[in-house]
């Protein structure tokens, strides 16, 4: 059985896409950098990553636009493989020939993370813990540096500047794709014109933490974790499941997890057995398991981590940070979010320089998945900006 997450992606991505009769067609790419210094300066050889690209690029490469993705999310923002996919990318709704981000206008790059959490998914490439460590033969495991937001921005850099890309029209990302957006704007003002965080926020703070941390909890007390050395002996799957369980339903809005998944009152057992479990519980379970099937513990952690961590310009005064970004933007959290809250969002762009900072709010009953699943109900927003 697939995740409520995937099922309610692939149906709403595939009513999105009929009315075009030939789908967009993308290959996914590869790209290496031999000795990537992290921001806590440790050297990581070497570091490869997947990335897409989506329309065509201009003679001045100046029609750029980079997605950057979000926690659970791959590079494959739009299009598909393989005609026959059963479904195009999250973002397919928008990006494409005549869409909100045009791909007859724009050049559209898309790059999977460092410490992706779908290492085992053929179609993704990533460096992090479950990759082969050079140096012995053996996955990195725990040893694998700690990560940031902004060592994923430093990757995309590199990236764009093997293909002699020096300016982007704009970064747009959703969630934890909306920190490496923010953080683009922060570090290399001069080259971003349009800054667009969807379900985001530019600073992490002790509640958003902490509740992270509960999605690495049943992971670290898994006993087949082994303190991140598992990997001769197989996952530490209950405490995985456990993580993508607690991940997927942070991201849901209570009354579309509860249109989902059985209520209580249906459930015989639980009345007469202190231990038996509800039946909502064991179905998101069943399908949490399904999913992190190409997923790694470790990468979930070191994500965990990176997006903890995060506050725009990676220092002490992310305000400061925030104030100096000089291009325009447009805020677009999700009225329901449950997880980076609508709030997160408004407190960002009230410490910006408001000629350039605007604000507006993704409707719909999915929570903090409406900046994936309910996207196009801003498709005008996003085009009108891009303009």
């Amino acid at each position: 059985m697939r995740s409520i997450y995937s099922l309610l992606l692939a149906s709403l991505l595939l009513l999105s896409s009929c009315s075009s009769a030939e789908p967009l067609l993308v290959t996914k790419q590869a790209f290496s950098i031999d000795n990537f210094k992290t921001d806590n300066g440790q050297i990581i050889h070497p570091v490869k990553v997947g990335w897409e690209a989506y329309g065509k690029l201009n003679a001045d490469k100046s029609n750029v636009i980079l997605i950057t993705h979000f926690f659970s999310g791959t590079s494959h923002a739009a299009g598909k493989y393989h005609a026959d996919d059963a479904a195009p990318g999250y973002w397919d709704a928008i990006i494409g020939p005549g869409k909100a981000i045009d791909t007859n206008k724009f050049y559209v790059i898309s790059v999977d993370t460092l410490v992706n959490a779908n290492v085992y998914d053929p179609n993704v490439i990533t460096t992090g813990p479950a990759t082969i460590n050079p140096a012995t033969g053996k996955p990195w495991g725990l040893s694998f540096p700690v990560v940031t937001v902004g060592d994923f921005v430093e990757v995309q850099r590199h990236l764009l500047d093997s293909l002699g890309i020096k300016k982007l029209h704009a970064v747009i990302g959703a969630s934890m794709g909306s920190f490496q957006a923010i953080e683009w704007a922060v570090r290399y003002p001069e080259r971003v014109e349009r800054l667009l965080p969807v379900i985001g926020t530019a600073y992490i703070d002790a509640w958003a933490a902490v509740r992270l941390e509960r999605w690495a909890y049943p992971i670290k007390h898994d006993p087949a974790w082994n303190k991140g050395d598992y990997y001769e002996q197989g996952q530490p799957r209950a405490g995985l499941a456990t993580a993508v369980a607690y991940i997927t339903q942070d991201a849901l809005y209570p009354s579309s997890f509860n249109a989902r998944f059985p209520a209580p009152a249906t459930d015989r057992a639980p009345h007469n057995d202190i231990l038996a479990p509800f039946s909502a519980w064991q179905q998101l379970m069943e399908q949490a398991a399904t999913r992190a099937s190409v997923q790694d513990a470790n990468h979930i952690l070191y994500l965990i981590r990176a997006s903890q961590l995060f506050r725009a310009g990676m220092g002490d005064n992310w305000q400061a940070a925030l104030a100096k970004v000089t291009a325009k933007t447009l805020f677009l959290p999700a009225t329901g979010d449950q997880l980076l809250l609508a709030e997160m969002s408004k407190q960002s762009v009230a410490v910006m320089n408001q000629d350039n900072a605007t604000y507006a709010e993704i409707p719909g009953q999915f929570g903090h998945l409406d900046g994936v699943l309910n996207i196009s109900a801003v498709a005008d927003k996003i085009a009108a900006f891009l303009r």
